[in-house]
């Protein structure tokens, strides 16, 4: 239970940011007995329940601040209305009039409403308002809401919009998915009601940012709870928590950490007598924990998605750091371009690709930054979540009381000691003039993100699972220092040596990944990202004669203005498995293309003599047994340091990809 004892230390630290809503993107850090909701309707009344106006909310404003039970903060189905702002199957008691297919739950919402109004005046006003029973027919009338034959309401839109700039309710449903069918459905009674209430000289007529209102609940609802018992977070006797909160990772997601409740099915049976004994947690302990942990996986988390129902992604493992005191610290799953600020990069044209000893002080000097900001005192914790299945959660990562500079220095050891020259990272740009998106890719030195390990390993089009699970074993190696996994290493390797099976992009990605992980795995050997001219082991001489044959020819197909895959491309797979054969059918495979270039080819030649001349013993080069991921770090490192200089002739990249 200590994670709930660190996101309830959170909780107390950042009391001035609760209902701060900063974007509609992220989730704010809730009062405790509250939630969020994307509401699509606004009504507007007055102190004494009248209807005055009603409008659609454009998404980017529908994230809504409500109050909820524990119940209807996690619930899945059946009756849990929240108290004040709910679907109009709840709040609506002429849904059913006007074509509601599915259970009524008004007579709950009103009778929860009824008890609380008396102590606020615009849970008063509410009331006022719905027990007239007509909050479907003003909308309708208002035209918020759209029949289709003046009785029941339009269960998908059927003809194009009179006016395509305006709004109606269908841009902002979210829409669900129909499994009989077998297609989404933007059903309107789905719509999330809030409320605007005016009031006479009262400053905030929103309901969702009236703090008094929060307050006036929270009083309320916890004093209706009874029952004491011991916290097993705290060790006092507490008001226990009946249900825990879910939507933790975003706003559709169902799955709880903790589910006691089980009063039909006994699953605590043969170990307890009862739920309480299972998991004892006091009622504002758990929300204010599990308000802390939804809020901190909105502004500084990772959440990875798999692929659900009707092929909608759904929330998968999630991986979230955090100081107690609610500072910011950078985020584990990041690549090192992402925490030096990719997107306060230039939107004309790429930075020029910075020196691994600029990139090592500019790594170094955020590091500084985040340290001055944290201090010696804070305490940081990593967590990995993950479900099984759509309601339980599980924690497959934890990490706890790690300082602040020992946690910092795990992050710059990580991108430090995994660095390679990348260039898959890129922004696309539209072309003020033309209005044409333009993709401008970025350079950068340092470690690959998890997820981008994962992708080189497996492939793009990876199964999410498998790619989830790759990422989870990668978090001991970024924060606890723990080697590479062999499997992952080997598995990026074998991808980048079948060049043949990549576009020219994704084998570029890979090749520099495999690098970047390949020298992480053999730190003792001590790689360099520049070109080593005295290194004389066998894998990376033999890295370097492919790189100058593939230069070669490469440059001898542009001269010729031919766009082809090279020799050495199409052989590196069998090259890699039987080095010396594949190099004497490679090797005279480059004499017309020699012959070509005439006095051009010097600079290739001079490499292969360079590299054939430092085989020692001479058997290093007679044997085909085969290379390991250290020819790739020879083959990178020969290939950037043959790219032309500026005052020489440009040739064009495999598969066109950058300018040389």
């Amino acid at each position: 239970m200590s994670w709930i004892q660190k996101l309830y230390e959170t909780y107390g630290n950042c009391q001035l940011m609760i209902g701060n809503i900063t974007n509609n993107k992220e989730v704010p850090l809730l009062p405790i007995c509250h939630t969020t909701q994307k509401a699509q309707i606004e009504i507007v009344i007055d102190s004494i329940g009248n209807f005055k106006r009603a409008r659609i909310i454009p998404k980017e404003q529908s994230r809504t601040i409500i109050p909820c039970t524990e119940e209807s903060g996690g619930r899945t189905s059946g009756e849990a209305p929240h108290p004040l702002c709910d679907k109009l199957q709840y709040v609506a008691e002429d849904y059913v009039k006007y074509g509601g297919n599915k259970d009524s739950y008004f007579a709950e919402y009103r009778s929860g409403l009824e008890k609380w109004r008396t102590l606020h005046l615009k849970a008063h006003a509410v009331f006022e308002y719905i027990k007239k029973g007509r909050v479907i027919e003003d909308l309708i009338a208002y035209k918020t809401l759209i029949v289709e034959d003046d009785i029941n309401l339009l269960k998908q839109r059927n003809r194009e919009k009179l006016d395509k700039n305006a709004l109606d309710i269908f841009d902002v449903l979210p829409g669900r998915f129909n499994k009989k069918k077998g297609e989404w459905v933007n059903w309107q009674a789905e719509a999330l009601i809030r409320w605007e209430v005016e009031i006479p000289d009262d400053q905030c007529s929103k309901a969702w940012e009236d703090k008094t209102l929060w307050e006036s609940w929270i009083k309320y609802y916890s004093n209706t709870k009874q029952e004491k018992s011991l916290c097993y977070v705290t060790g006092k006797e507490l008001f226990s928590a009946e249900q825990h909160p879910a939507k933790l990772r975003n706003d559709g997601d169902k799955a709880k950490l903790i589910s006691s409740n089980d009063a039909s099915g006994f699953t605590f049976r043969g170990r307890f007598e009862d739920a309480n004994q299972a998991c004892s947690v006091g009622f504002e302990i758990t929300q204010k924990a599990h308000s802390a942990l939804r809020w901190l996986i909105s502004r500084q988390g990772k959440v990875f998605f798999v692929k659900g129902d009707g092929g909608r992604k759904e929330p998968g493992l999630t991986v979230v750091a955090w100081a107690t005191s609610g500072k910011p610290v950078p985020r584990v799953t990041d690549d090192s371009l992402s925490i030096l600020g990719f997107d306060n990069l230039p939107e004309d044209k790429p930075l020029i690709v910075s020196t691994e000893q600029d990139v090592a002080n500019r790594f170094k000097n955020r590091m500084l930054g985040y340290a001055s900001e944290l201090g010696n005192t804070d305490n940081i914790t990593v967590i990995g979540l993950d479900s099984a299945s759509k309601g339980r959660l599980a924690i497959t990562y934890y990490r706890e009381d790690l300082t602040a500079s020992d946690f910092l220095k795990r992050i710059e050891g990580w991108h430090k000691t995994c660095e390679w020259i990348h260039e898959y990272r890129y922004k696309d740009i539209q072309d003020k003039v033309t209005e044409k998106t333009n993709r401008i890719y970025q350079p950068f030195v340092g470690a690959p993100a998890p997820i981008n390990i994962a992708e080189a390993a497996y492939g793009s089009k990876v199964n999410d699972r498998l790619k989830n699970s790759t990422i989870e074993r990668l978090l001991p190696c970024i924060i606890d220092g723990q080697k590479l996994p062999g499997d992952i290493v080997d598995s990026v390797v074998r991808r980048a040596c079948n060049r043949a099976g990549m576009d020219g992009r994704e084998w570029i990605k890979t090749l520099t990944i495999a690098c970047a992980l390949y020298k992480k795995f053999n730190e003792k050997e001590g790689y360099s990202m520049a070109l080593d001219e005295n290194r004389k082991t066998r894998d990376y001489l033999y890295g370097r004669l492919l790189a100058a044959a593939d230069c070669l020819e490469r440059f001898a197909l542009f001269v010729s203005e031919k766009k082809r895959d090279t020799n050495a491309a199409r052989m590196m797979q069998r090259f890699s498995d039987r080095p010396c054969n594949t190099w004497k059918n490679i090797e005279l495979s480059l004499i017309p293309y020699k012959a070509r270039l005439g006095g051009r080819a010097k600079k290739y030649q001079d490499v292969i003599d360079e590299a054939m001349n430092l085989f020692e013993p001479v058997e290093d080069f007679t044997s085909d047994k085969p290379l390991s991921g250290e020819f790739l770090l020879g083959y990178h490192c020969q290939r950037e340091a043959l790219k032309p200089k500026e005052n020489e002739p440009k040739s064009i990249d495999e598969n066109n990809l950058t300018e040389e």
